[in-house]
Order: structure tokens, then sequence, then C-alpha cells
């Protein structure tokens, strides 16, 4: 077992760890706009390089697509979470009604999910009049087992600013070598990204079951895939 995968068992520990769920995290704000970020902006690279313009111009057109697209997609992802934190919101009214006007009913699926968690018998009966004394805990079980809603609500602003920082700081990496004026910036830009998309596939394995060579593989694949399309389509305008 990886050592990050470990953790204590104390019973403080336990009642403190299971007591404030961490949610879902930011993983999949980080890396969805670390990948974006330099696959759109080394796509404009490649496609103004392809066309063989001039350096400023990679540079002008790539710093405003950072900050635009980056800005639009934090945006995005900012709503789409606080519609998720709404919707929960929502159900849970749903859920509050219910148990106010149908109590039986919300017993009986409650009895329901808990069977399916394994409980029968006097374990059973005891569970479902022990969790249905608390209202709030009752609303949070029929969340979980009626509609697969996590405990705990996501942080809009928080998932924005991960996407945002991500797509920032990925984003820029093909960038630097026009704005440091390097020789051979096209190559040298070409050969950073495909190390940020290696580098962005090898973070996301530590979260999954996958090596970090396969990981890192895909997603270089991927981006690799995205960034040649574009080079190819901006040969096209080459005079």
């Amino acid at each position: 077992m990886p050592k990050s995968d470990r953790h204590s068992h104390a019973p403080d520990d336990i009642a403190r760890r299971i007591g404030s769920p961490p949610g879902r995290g930011y993983l999949r704000d980080i890396v969805y706009g670390g990948i974006d970020g330099s696959v759109t902006t080394f796509a404009i690279v490649a496609g103004v390089a392809g066309a063989g313009l001039s350096p400023l111009i990679i540079v002008a057109l790539g710093i405003a697509n950072v900050l635009a697209d980056g800005f639009s997609m934090a945006a995005g992802n900012y709503a789409g979470t606080k519609a998720e934190v709404d919707e929960r919101r929502r159900l849970q009214r749903v859920e509050e009604q219910h148990i106010r006007d149908f109590p039986e009913g919300e017993k009986q699926e409650l009895r329901e999910i808990l069977r399916l968690k394994g409980l029968s018998g006097t374990a059973l009966d005891g569970a479902v009049d022990q969790i249905a004394s608390n209202r709030q805990t009752w609303i949070d079980m029929m969340l979980e087992g009626e509609y697969g809603l996590a405990a705990t609500d996501p942080h809009p602003m928080r998932a924005a600013m991960a996407t945002f920082l991500a797509f920032l700081a990925a984003g820029m990496v093909p960038l630097l070598p026009f704005i440091l004026g390097l020789p051979e910036a096209f190559r040298t830009s070409a050969i950073l990204t495909l190390a940020v998309f290696f580098g962005i596939g090898t973070y996301k394995s530590q979260w999954s079951l996958a090596p970090w060579w396969r990981s890192g593989l895909e997603t270089l694949l991927i981006g690799g895939a995205a960034a040649a399309i574009a080079y190819g389509v901006g040969t096209l305008f080459n005079h």
C-alpha cells in the first residue's frame, strides 16, 4: 500500500477523519485545467508557428488565450459546481418535505437502503429506528442511498480557482521559449509542452490504479494529438 494511503486507526483519529470527510477534492479540477491549458495554448503556438507568423504574435495570442480561456474555464467550472450544490440543496428540501409528510413511506425507503448495505433482522430494525430518530442523519442517508450524493458539498470558488491556477501554470509553459527569445523556440516549446502532458499524467496516477508511466503516456498521447492537429491546420496557411 502506498504511504499516502495509510492513516491512523486510533479512536480519536478515526472519529476526526470520519466526522470531517474531505469531499471529492480538487484533483479533477487541477488535471482538467492543466491539460486544457497546455493543449489550447500549444495549439495556438503550433497553429501560428505552422503559419509562419512572428514570435510576437505567438506570445500575444498565447497570453490572451491563457488569461481569457483560463478565466472562461474557471467560470464554467464555478457555474457547474454551483449547480451541483444547488441541486443537492433542492433534493435536501424535497426529502425534508417527504419525511414530514410521508414518514412511513420514507422509513420503508430507508429500510431498503440499509438492507442493500447488508443489514437484516433485528439489526436492520434497530438501525432504521436509530437513524430515523435524527432528522438530519435521516436526510443525509436518503440523499446518499436514493440519489447517490456525497455527504459533503463541493466548494465552487475553490474548484474554479484550482482550475484557473492549473490552466495558468500549464498554459504559460509553451510560451516561455518565445518570451525568453530562445533559439529554436518552437521546438523547445514542443518538448516542454510534451513534458507537461507527461507530468500531468504522472501526477494523476497518484490517485489511480494505473502505473505512473502508463498514465503519463496516455495524457502525452492525447495532448500530442491535439497539438499535431493544430500544427497541421496552421501549415495550410503558411505562404
